[in-house]
């Protein structure tokens, strides 16, 4: 399957440029940021409410309009989402340590898996690390803002995993590092993930877990208890492990695997670490949030708090980010398949050689 294979046609209707579906119907505008490629790659937008953009290494001045995925039921704002990762854009190489760690995790599970992946897709993964992995396969780096895309090279594309734009069965592997926490719809996320993937291909994908940054929401409750007598939600909800498995196995993956670990962080003080958070792009994006300024009081309190509950030995405070791994595969028929129940030809007193204990 070759490149061009991966994507749907592009049209030009009055000089102005649109992704066609294969109803035929005109959907959203294409907005270059550089140069398409020669042969005009482009993606199914058979999602509505999809942003792409191509890019290559030529005249990145453009800019691209970006259209939110929100409905009534949303709990996070995609548009401060955005507008918080093209805020930390500019310096964002000088906190990336933890997507950096996460990918590089991740691609050690891929080395244990005999398998040849030819066509990748990487959602906001180290773009560096993705490449030399798969220096022989056709890498797309997708990022949700166009600003984290600047100056990179490579196959480049501007758009929203809520409406993940790539046609069925065109993608090999995907690989999603620290992005899916702000999803809206996580489990339709993931059966869009599912119905990108060729039969036997492979879902890795890696988000913050519930007992992410604990010592922080703490601190800030006991805080904003103390000087407003109730809270405002500053810290977003995360996955719990125990409902990441049945996601999978909802959105339909085979062989579902979830994975955790701790990762722990030390910082001089609580005002680091929400500065090293704001320069992640991991600020709060609640829609519920508290729009209004924050009082220094309250930022004080905070510090205090967590300086007096959370410091280690040396006078430092912890961060607890919790990391949950999701593995799974589109299903396929040499996958192995759990036997149907009563078909066993042995017991398990034969298995075992002993009589089960009587009561």
């Amino acid at each position: 399957m070759g490149a061009f294979d991966l994507f749907c046609a592009f049209e030009a209707f009055g000089g102005k440029q649109y992704i066609k579906c294969a109803s035929g119907k005109r959907l959203k505008r294409v907005n270059y940021l550089k140069n398409p490629p020669a042969n005009n790659l482009f993606l199914s937008a058979s999602f509505q409410k999809c942003h792409i953009v191509i890019m290559t290494q030529k005249n990145n001045e453009k800019k691209s309009k970006f259209v939110s995925g929100n409905t009534d039921n949303a709990v996070f704002n995609r548009v401060v989402v955005k507008r918080n990762r093209d805020r930390a854009a500019a310096n964002f190489e000088s906190h990336d340590f933890l997507v950096n760690e996460i990918t590089a995790r991740l691609l050690d599970n891929i080395k244990d898996i005999r398998k040849d992946f030819q066509h990748i897709m990487s959602v906001q993964a180290d773009l560096s690390a993705v490449n030399n992995h798969f220096k022989n396969s056709l890498v797309i780096h997708q990022d949700l803002s166009s600003k984290m895309l600047k100056n990179k090279s490579g196959m480049l594309i501007n758009a929203e995993e809520e409406f993940f734009p790539f046609k069925n069965q065109c993608l090999d592997l995907i690989i999603s590092c620290l992005s899916l926490h702000w999803a809206n719809d996580l489990p339709g996320v993931l059966v869009q993930f599912l119905r990108s993937l060729i039969p036997d291909g492979l879902f890795l994908g890696a988000l913050f877990g519930g007992e992410t940054l604990k010592e922080l929401r703490q601190a800030m409750i006991r805080a904003e208890t103390e000087l407003r007598g109730g809270i405002s939600p500053h810290i977003s909800p995360f996955l719990d492990v125990r409902d990441a498995g049945s996601l999978l196995q909802r959105a339909g993956f085979a062989l579902p695997v979830v994975s955790t670990e701790k990762i722990t962080v030390t910082y001089q003080d609580a005002f680091s670490l929400m500065k090293d958070l704001k320069a992640m792009g991991e600020q709060n994006s609640l829609i519920k949030r508290f729009k209004g300024l924050t009082r220094p009081e309250l930022l004080s309190r905070t510090t205090e708090i967590y300086q007096r509950d959370y410091a280690n030995d040396e006078g430092r405070i912890n961060a607890t980010f919790e990391i949950l791994y999701l593995q799974g595969w589109a299903p396929h028929d040499s996958q192995q398949k759990p036997l149907k129940p009563g078909s066993a030809k042995m017991s398990l007193k034969d298995a075992l050689g002993t009589e089960p204990p009587t009561s």
